[in-house]
C-alpha cells in the first residue's frame, strides 16, 4: 500500500570531491564523471543555459549541499538496492556522487505496521510499538552497515566540525535523525540512548497523534481527533527540555500547529522544520502559516523547504473531479478540504471497518499517483516566497525522497545541481545559495549543540 503522503514507501574545499573520488573507487569515479559529463554537455531540466550549468557545478564542487530529510527504503544495503550502486531508490552514494551531494539526514523513521503487511491496514495495537522499534533497528543499522563497508566514501557527522571535515575529505557525511516519538512509547530516556548513538535530530510526529504530540494530519482510523493533547503532552513538554540538554535539533515539521508553539515557547534552542512548505502554496494542515514560519525564524531556527509536489501546487481540477467521484461511491461528500483529498482523513472514517478503510484508501493513492508532479519551477517559487518572508539565513532545502518526495527536474539525489541552477537563474549570489544549501542548517546545529547541558553528545 502507499504511504499516507501519497507515494509508494520507498565549507570550501581546496581539491574538487571527484578528483578525490578517483583515488577512493574507480569505478564511483567513472559513473559520476559520466554523469557531470551528460549535465555538462546537454541542457538539465528547465532549459538551463550553458553559462548556468557550468556556475552551478563549479559551485556544487565547493559548497556544503545538504538534504535535511531523507528516508532509507527498509530494504536498503540489500542485494537490489545495494549502498554503493546506482539502484531503483532516489538516493544512494552513487546518485549523492553524481548529483554532488555533500551530506544527507537519514531518517531513522518507524510508523505502525497497521497500515502494511498482508490483509492491511489494522487499527494499531499496543504490540505495534516493538514493531515500530524493529523498523528503526533496520534503519539504523542500514546506516550503520553503509558506513562500515563503505568507510573511503561515507561517515558519520556528530557534530558541525565533523561534516565540514567530511565535505574537506571528499565522503559523504551521514547526519542522523528521527522522525515520530511513537516508536518510543512513553519511555523519555529513550531520547538519551538514540542521542548517544549519533541522533542529532528528533521530530515528534507522523501521520497520526501519539503520545508525546498531536500530528497536524490525525488519522481518524485511529481514533484520532484534531488536537486531542491541546499540543503536547506531559511527556512530550518534558523532551523538549531533554532534547535541549542532549544537544538535539527539535524538528517541529509534521506537528499540529498547537504542539509547534508550545515547542518554541519550551525551548531554549533554535528549532527546525526538517521537510516542510509554505501554506501559501497549498493551503492544508501539513504546510506552515506564515505565523508558524515566524516562530520558527523568532527561535533562530531553519525552516527547510520540501520537493513534495502535493506540497508545492494544489491539485489539478481533473484530479479533484476524480476524487469527488470516488467520494461519491464512498457516500462522502465532495471536497471542500484539500487535507481530506490528500489522505483519508474525513472524520466518519473512524467507523468504517478495516477493509473498507483500505481499499478506499488504495483508490484514493491510484488517482493522486497520476497527478502531474511539481517542478523546479514551483519549487523555486517556494524558495521565493520563504525568503522574502523570513529572510535568507532561515531557509533551507531538503528533498523527502523515498517518502513521497521527488519533483521534476529533482527526481533523485543525482539532480541536486539543478536544483543549484535553478537558484542560480532567480538571482541568488554564490553566498546566499550556500546558506541555503547547508549554511543555514549548520549555523542552528552549532547553536543547539553549544547550549548542550551535562551531556557531551560529541561523543557516541
Amino acid at each position: 500500500m502507499p504511504s499516507l503522503d501519497g507515494e509508494p514507501t520507498e565549507t570550501k574545499m581546496t581539491t574538487p570531491r571527484w578528483k578525490k573520488a578517483l583515488y577512493i573507487s574507480l569505478a564511483a569515479a567513472v559513473a559520476a564523471g559520466a554523469g557531470l559529463a551528460a549535465w555538462y554537455h546537454f541542457a538539465a531540466p528547465g532549459g538551463y543555459s550553458r553559462e548556468v550549468v557550468r556556475q552551478a557545478n563549479d559551485l556544487q564542487e565547493r559548497i556544503i549541499s545538504f538534504d535535511s530529510h531523507v528516508t532509507l527504503p527498509l530494504d536498503f544495503g540489500n542485494e537490489g538496492s545495494e549502498a554503493d550502486k546506482d539502484g531503483p531508490g532516489r538516493f544512494d552514494l552513487a546518485k549523492a556522487a553524481q548529483g554532488r551531494l555533500s551530506g544527507a539526514a537519514l531518517t531513522i523513521f518507524a510508523w505502525p505496521e497497521s497500515w502494511t503487511g498482508a490483509n492491511s491496514p489494522h487499527r494499531p495495537t499496543p504490540g505495534f510499538v516493538e514493531a515500530a522499534r524493529h523498523t528503526q533497528e533496520v534503519r539504523y543499522n542500514a546506516i550503520t552497515a553503509m558506513v562500515r563497508d563503505f568507510p573511503e566514501r561515507v561517515a558519520i557527522a556528530y557534530t558541525p566540525q565533523d561534516m565540514r571535515r567530511l565535505h574537506g575529505e571528499g565522503k559523504f557525511a551521514v547526519f542522523l535523525s528521527m522522525l515520530n516519538a511513537y516508536a518510543l512509547g512513553d519511555d523519555i530516556d529513550q531520547l538519551d540512548r538514540w542521542a548517544a548513538r549519533g541522533v542529532r535530530m528528533f521530530g515528534f510526529s507522523y501521520v497520526g497523534n501519539n503520545s508525546w504530540a498531536d500530528s497536524s494530519r490525525p488519522l481518524p482510523f485511529f481514533n484520532d481527533t484534531v488536537d486531542a493533547l491541546e499540543g503536547l503532552s506531559p511527556i512530550g513538554k518534558r523532551a523538549v527540555q531533554r532534547l535541549n540538554d542532549l544537544g538535539v535539533i527539535i524538528d517541529v515539521s509534521q506537528m499540529s500547529s498547537k504542539a509547534l508553539n508550545q515547542v518554541i515557547q519550551l525551548s531554549r534552542t533554535p528549532v527546525v522544520a526538517s521537510h516542510s512548505a509554505p501554506r501559501a502554496m497549498v493551503d492544508i494542515n501539513r504546510n506552515l502559516s506564515d505565523k508558524e514560519m515566524q516562530l520558527i525564524k523568532e527561535s533562530g531556527g531553519v525552516v527547510q523547504l520540501v520537493a513534495f509536489s502535493s506540497y508545492l501546487k494544489p491539485l489539478s481540477a481533473q484530479t479533484q473531479e476524480k476524487l469527488n467521484a470516488l467520494r461519491a461511491r464512498y457516500a462522502l461528500p465532495p471536497l471542500a478540504d484539500l487535507n481530506y483529498a490528500l489522505m483519508p482523513g474525513d472524520p466518519v472514517i473512524a467507523g468504517w471497518p478495516e477493509q473498507k478503510v483500505g481499499q478506499y484508501a488504495n483508490e484514493l493513492y491510484a488517482i493522486l499517483e497520476q497527478e502531474p508532479p511539481a517542478t523546479l519551477k514551483d519549487y523555486g517559487d517556494a524558495i521565493d516566497y520563504t525568503v522574502r518572508k523570513l529572510g535568507i539565513d532561515h531557509v533551507g532545502i531538503s528533498s523527502d525522497f523515498n517518502e513521497g518526495g521527488g519533483i521534476d527536474g529533482w527526481h533523485d539525489a543525482s539532480q541536486a545541481r539543478n536544483v543549484t541552477a535553478e537558484l542560480i537563474t532567480r538571482g541568488y549570489s554564490e553566498a546566499d545559495i550556500a546558506k541555503l544549501w547547508g549554511g543555514n542548517f549548520l549555523r542552528v546545529w552549532a547553536q543547539v549543540q553549544s547550549a548542550a547541558r551535562g551531556t557531551d553528545t560529541s561523543l557516541r
